[in-house]
């Protein structure tokens, strides 16, 4: 898991302020952010919940879909990751 790429969306609560990003590294990303180690948004707006992610082959693959998600309205990705984590638990804890 610690070098795949991959999309994820953080969140500040339940259907709070969300964050989509692109990684190589989950673990390691999502740690920097819960550490506010990454300055601009997730840092300002406390979005440290790891509520979805999805896996992909390759990082071209991956930064296609964040762009994608990004895109979205807000309640296309509330669905997806209710359909994924319905209860929004932080799915972190689930990886390390």
């Amino acid at each position: 898991m610690s070098k795949q790429p991959c999309v994820y969306i953080l969140a500040s609560k339940r259907k709070g302020t969300l964050y989509v990003g692109v990684t190589s590294n989950l673990i390691k990303r999502v740690w920097e952010h819960k550490n506010d180690l990454a300055e601009g948004f997730t840092k300002k707006y406390e979005t440290h919940m790891l509520v979805y992610y999805e896996l992909h082959n390759d990082m071209t693959a991956a930064i296609q879909r964040e762009k994608q998600i990004k895109k979205w309205e807000r309640s296309w990705k509330i669905r997806i990751i209710e359909e994924m984590n319905p209860d929004w638990h932080d799915l972190y804890d689930s990886l390390v």
